[in-house]
């Protein structure tokens, strides 16, 4: 491996690499994937699979000729599919393979969050090889991940993994996309993901995916604010997995972070979506950025979107142009419209209660400042 630290690895492989012809799963490009999962565990190190692939591993069985599936039919595909997927995987080891099936909504519940990393975690002490998909067969807008590339990332923070590897079918992250222009060249490092990395991603560049560059960059920013290195390497080569085993790197490397955040204030940002926002006085926003403070109902001065308690938030500036933070709401937005520029002590009076211990809308502990989301 390139750091013979890694003990623990994501490794994600997408729907172009699982079914090339959109006609069922195939051995075309998996048998090396394979080879390299053996030889990872050969060394001690353990591997949590993220296979991308239900939807087209299903799609030869339904008599369906359009490009564009109905979300039900889809859904459909991927029931057929994913056992498909699973028997596919399962043949190519001779130890035992794991379905664990997620959905936003599992990851997003800090007790099925838990449950998650407890599962995981006994599967690889038992030596069972973890095989994650996102749950097509149910997953809605609300619920869903949307791109096994944010998911493995998700996965990999709460796996608490060394490193995730995603497999693309370009060999990393380039200058200029190498399709159009003869002169990009490969970014092998990259020690800070910055809004000009940002800008080097393009669109998705197979049919049979749902992913680009962006979301693999996205995928990476998540897992170096957890201190996990990330890969993108070309998972059609075979040279690929042999050049990783050898100790070099064959595509593009984002290194994590030194310092990571705590896997609460993680799980705050990467993970929970907001369900709504609170605006706030520049009085409070300098509490909040300069003195650490937690956030109060006398700084609010507006809300925006319908919240229950225990909802992610954003917090904006007053006139609600720049996110200041991140955080979990202890109360409802119906209830911040009833306190909000009172005083802590009035709290009670206004609503009939306060949280117990606090009376802060959102706790220091539970909120993340934001350069940018």
């Amino acid at each position: 491996m390139i750091n013979p630290t890694w003990r623990r690895v994501v490794l994600k492989v997408g729907s172009a690499l699982i079914a090339p012809e959109n006609q069922g799963c195939s051995e075309q490009f998996l048998r090396p994937i394979a080879e390299f999962i053996r030889q990872c565990r050969l060394q001690d190190v353990e591997v949590i699979l993220v296979s991308s692939g239900s939807v087209a591993a299903g799609r030869h069985h339904f008599n369906f000729q359009h490009q564009r599936v109905p979300l039900a039919l889809k859904r459909a595909m991927a029931a057929v599919g994913q056992s498909e997927l699973m028997n596919f995987w399962s043949r190519c080891f001779d130890f035992p393979c794991a379905q664990v099936l997620l959905t936003h909504g599992d990851l997003s519940d800090r007790v099925r969050h838990v449950n998650i990393k407890n599962t995981l975690q006994r599967l690889l002490d038992h030596g069972v090889l973890p095989i994650v998909n996102e749950n097509d067969t149910i997953a809605t807008d609300e619920i869903k991940v949307g791109d096994n590339d944010n998911l493995a990332a998700m996965v990999a923070t709460v796996s608490n993994a060394d490193a995730l590897i995603i497999c693309s079918d370009v060999d990393g992250l380039y200058t200029a996309d190498p399709n159009k222009d003869p002169t990009a060249t490969l970014i092998t490092e990259v020690d800070f993901i910055t809004p000009e990395i940002y800008a080097l991603a393009g669109g998705a560049t197979s049919s049979v995916g749902t992913g680009g560059m962006r979301t693999k960059i996205e995928a990476a920013e998540k897992a170096a604010a957890h201190g996990i290195d990330t890969l993108i390497i070309d998972g059609h080569k075979e040279d690929s997995f042999s050049s990783l085993l050898l100790g070099e790197n064959p595509g593009t490397i984002f290194f994590g972070q030194e310092t990571p955040m705590s896997a609460k204030k993680h799980w705050v940002r990467h993970t929970l979506r907001s369900k709504g926002e609170i605006w706030v006085d520049d009085g409070c926003i300098e509490a909040l950025r300069s003195h650490g403070a937690s956030l109060l109902c006398s700084g609010i001065v507006d809300i925006t979107g319908e919240f229950e308690s225990g909802d992610a938030v954003l917090i904006r500036c007053s006139n609600g142009k720049r996110k200041i933070a991140k955080g979990v709401s202890r109360f409802s937005a119906s209830e911040l419209f009833s306190i909000k520029g009172q005083q802590s002590r009035d709290i009670e009076s206004c609503i009939g209660y306060c949280p117990t211990g606090s009376d802060a809308v959102i706790h220091r502990s539970e909120m993340m400042l934001l350069e940018r989301i």
